[in-house]
Order: structure tokens, then sequence, then C-alpha cells
């Protein structure tokens, strides 16, 4: 008998990868909070929607969550926490605080329950070719016991230490992202102006030490102009912000990281909301 899965969440990211999860043999149920999304997947994919969280989370042996923020992640946990038995495992895979980890962490063995923070990396390509990269926090035995239910979406799921490790990798990432992207955009701005081909340069570059993942991803669709690929700007600015947070808490220096902000802030405001996180060339 296939273990019993909810997802909790079903956006650009979740839709997918309560997918693949059903593709893998496991028996989903899922809870989304504009309930035509759920009716949309369970035609897709079979299984089971439900109206709420813990109604979704009731009987589940494992239950996912891939929401917006801390608060719609500590409503929406809280919620599944009621439905769920003693003894199932509890995995956000939310972009969120440490605090907020830590503290879910407690509420859930408060309730017997296992609490994993499992930030995931790989955009919306990454969730439908369930190429995710995952990193994890809590207990190493509940996450060994979850580990083969995230390697439905997951090309890399690792164990980071204690309750809140994966979400202050996850700030890690981001920041990483963040002055990758920053400086592809000026690198290609500049090949524009010195009238360059830039898609020529693009490509001899990326054969050397420049070369990242947003270069060969995303350099090209900056060439062009083209920002629709699902990680939007205000989504970036809420890592961000959690990230500086997090930075003056623990005393850490984001010089670049803080600039870097700002300059999504300047996209907002552009009307940029829902770009693409590579639009930062846009201010150039």
């Amino acid at each position: 008998m296939s273990a019993k899965v909810a997802f909790l969440g079903l956006g650009v990211m979740g839709f997918p990868m309560a997918g693949h999860l059903s593709a893998g043999g496991y028996d989903v149920t899922v809870y989304n909070r504009t309930a035509a999304k759920a009716e949309a997947w369970v035609q897709e994919h079979g299984g089971e929607a439900a109206a709420t969280p813990g109604e979704a989370a009731r009987g589940a042996d494992f239950v996912a969550m891939c929401v917006g923020n801390d608060r719609d992640l500590v409503a929406v946990a809280s919620d599944a926490l009621e439905g769920m038995k003693h003894g199932a495992v509890l995995i956000d895979h939310t972009t969120a605080s440490a605090d907020a980890a830590r503290t879910l962490f407690a509420l859930a063995k408060d309730r017997g329950v296992d609490f994993i923070d499992a930030p995931v990396s790989g955009g919306q390509a990454g969730a439908e070719n369930g190429k995710l990269t995952i990193m994890c926090g809590g207990d190493a035995t509940a996450f060994e016991r979850a580990k083969p239910v995230m390697a439905c979406y997951g090309k890399a799921v690792t164990w980071m230490g204690a309750a809140g490790a994966g979400q202050l990798t996850k700030m890690v990432n981001q920041i990483c992202v963040a002055g990758v992207v920053q400086a592809l955009s000026e690198g290609i701005a500049f090949a524009e102006k010195a009238g360059l081909d830039p898609a020529l340069v693009l490509d001899v570059i990326s054969k050397g030490a420049a070369q990242s993942w947003q270069m060969e991803n995303r350099g090209p669709t900056m060439v062009a102009r083209q920002f629709d690929f699902g990680f939007a700007v205000d989504w970036m600015r809420k890592d961000l912000g959690i990230c500086l947070e997090e930075a003056r808490r623990n005393g850490a220096r984001l010089p670049v990281t803080a600039l870097i902000d700002q300059f999504y802030g300047d996209v907002q405001k552009a009307g940029g909301s829902r770009w693409d996180t590579s639009s930062l060339i846009t201010r150039l």
C-alpha cells in the first residue's frame, strides 16, 4: 500500500511538484486556497482535493507545503497540524524565515509530528522537470524518512542540519543568485553599449570562468528582453528581505545584496513586479 501524501499550495511550483508525487505512485490529496486550481490538478493527475489544509492532512503519512510567506505558512501549517496523525512528517517547501521554521518545528513536536524545513531552488522549470535542489533542516531521522518523497521532484535532496538550516541555506542561495543576475545584467548592457553581439559574447564567455546557471538559462532571454519565467521580482524581494533581516540578527554584512534589493525595488516601480528576476537588466 502506497504512502498517503497531502500537498498544500498549488502555485507554479507546487502544481508540478504534487504531480510528480502522483506519478511516483503516492496516494495524493491536494489543497489550494483557490479551489478551482485543486480541482484542475485532480482532473490532470487523479487523487483527491480537500477543502482545508487540515482535511487534506488527515491520515496522511507526509504533508508537503509550498505557500507564499511566513504568515501564510504559519496559518496553513497550523491548520494542517490539527489534522495530522502522530508520527507523520510535515515538509515545508516555502522560502521563509529560519524563525518560522524553528517555531513550526516546535509546534509539530508538541503534536507528535516531525517537521522538515525544505526550501527549493531550480525555479518553475526545475519543478516541472523534477530536478529541484532541496535544502533541508530538522531531525536527521525524519529527513531520511521524508527523502524518498522529496526525491520525486528533487535531483539533490540534502540535510543541512537542525531546524532552520534549510532556510538559512536558501538565504545563501538567494544572496548568490542576486549578485550573479546583477553582474550578468551589467555585462550584457556593457556588451550592447560597446557594439558587440551580446548573444555571441555570452556564447564565448559561458565556456570560461564566467559561466553560471543564470548565464546559460537567462542570458539569452535577457538579451531578448523576455522576462516571463515564473519566479517573480515580488518573490525575490520577499526572499532578500528575509536574508537582510537574518543578517541584521547574526551580524553578517551584505552591502551588495542590500543594494540589489533596492534595484529590484526600482523594477517594481517600473511595473515589473511579476517579471522574472532577470529583469534587473531593464534598469540599465
